[in-house]
């Protein structure tokens, strides 16, 4: 049976860590200026290259950089810069779309793979970018025919990339969609300036909008769908007929979501792959696969266009529909490790046993428990007030600074707090 890898989004070291908790075979991250996150919060810096590099090998995954927005003149200096850096941190390969940057890897002896961007829809295209790459990911828009017959074409032609394999196909398989076409969309560089193909897009087809006729005597309040903005992608109901096409790996979307994001879904993916290797996808694990990703952030969900639809789903309300929320509550002061304990500052809320709890560190990454005893100042006690300093047992190292949230579902009166982002 072949191999299948789950390619996992990093947009900040503890996203990076909760990947590789969530059995991520390879993770992708963005550093500088060229890169389709390259304006977001969820950036990397040069100098970071190398330590995630080193991360990703200490724990067998590989690591993926994306170079992939299009090249100027004026940043091909930046451009080759970048590679370098990638070659000499032993980055396992770059994502890329733009010719200058495939040319120049090629020359350097960079692994390749093919970014979106390309927009792939056909085997004559898989031909021409075998030249250049071993991995390729193809159009958002093709249907899960389409995707094997292009495998099964790679197979009886021996189209093969330049380590000498057969080319391997990628797909999204969840995560947020764009509304344009494999992402070729120019509303936020019309509006404001701001292109998404240069990392830079502003989502202006997330809002809400009102229509109004050309003499200003008629608005209309566009209500109940936001006509621009998709449903994310969730592919877990047809996720085996994707690995019965020839898939090899699955792209999950998301470098700027968090740690807990990253983790829930590569985890969940994770048990769904080793569920149609051992022929256990059943539509009762496809029901739970589907409860645990619906937890975390997401515009609502639909299966794409694999298979066949022609038109999206569009979003019936502004943000995130996740069915469970994080609220900030704290952060871990110390940690002993002979005891495996934590001290915990409570600064916003209070903290009962029997909470669902998130912590969440650059090395940490992201652990969940149960609170099953609370102590302060060394009594047990049912409840940690806020400004007191509490300890629970955790089965994981946690790191003192990383922060601590409660796990809150739909209909608590937390769940309605302001809290950062899911």
């Amino acid at each position: 049976m072949r191999e299948i890898e789950i390619m996992s989004p990093a947009g900040s070291f503890d996203s990076l860590m909760a990947a590789i908790q969530g059995g991520a075979g390879s993770v992708y991250f963005g550093a500088g200026q060229l890169n389709m996150r390259a304006r977001s919060s969820s950036n990397f810096s040069t100098d970071e290259i190398r330590q995630i590099a080193e991360i990703c090998r200490e724990h067998n995954v590989k690591s993926y950089l994306t170079l992939n927005t299009i090249i100027y003149d004026e940043e091909l200096p930046v451009m080759r810069e970048m590679v370098d850096i990638a070659k000499k941190s032993d980055v396992t390969a770059i994502i890329a779309s733009d010719l200058s940057v495939l040319e120049y890897a090629r020359k350097q002896g960079v692994e390749i793979h093919i970014s979106t961007q390309c927009n792939i829809t056909n085997i004559e295209a898989v031909k021409f970018y075998a030249n250049y790459a071993d991995v390729m990911v193809l159009a958002r828009e093709l249907s899960v025919e389409q995707i094997a017959a292009i495998t099964r074409a790679i197979e009886q032609q021996e189209i093969r990339g330049p380590k000498g394999n057969l080319v391997q196909i990628e797909v999204f398989v969840h995560g947020a969609l764009c509304m344009a076409v494999s992402g070729k969309c120019y509303i936020s560089l019309d509006n404001f300036n701001s292109s998404a193909n240069r990392g830079a897009c502003l989502q202006p087809c997330r809002r809400a909008y009102h229509v109004k006729d050309a003499d200003n005597q008629i608005e209309l309040e566009v209500d109940n769908k936001y006509i621009m903005s998709p449903k994310d992608l969730m592919t877990l109901p047809i996720l085996d007929r994707l690995l019965d096409a020839g898939v090899s790996v699955l792209k999950i979307e998301g470098r700027g979501r968090s740690a807990e994001y990253v983790k829930t879904v590569t985890l969940t993916y994770h048990k769904a792959v080793e569920a149609w290797k051992s022929r256990q996808y059943t539509r009762e694990n496809v029901e739970q696969w589907t409860h645990e990703v619906g937890k975390v952030y997401n515009r609502g969900f639909w299966g794409g266009y694999y298979l066949g639809e022609k038109t999206g789903e569009w979003s019936e309300r502004y943000g995130s529909q996740a069915t469970q929320k994080k609220v900030y509550v704290g952060k871990v002061v110390n940690f002993f490790s002979k005891l495996n304990v934590a001290e915990i500052k409570v600064e916003t809320h209070s903290i009962s046993v029997g909470d669902e709890i998130l912590i969440i560190g650059p090395t940490t990454g992201a652990y969940e428990a149960r609170v099953q005893e609370l102590r302060v100042e060394m009594q047990v006690v049912e409840q940690a007030q806020k400004g007191e300093h509490c300890s629970i047992a955790a089965s994981e190292t946690l790191r003192r600074g990383d922060k601590v949230y409660l796990l809150v579902e739909a209909g608590h009166p937390l769940f309605q707090v302001q809290s950062e982002k899911n």
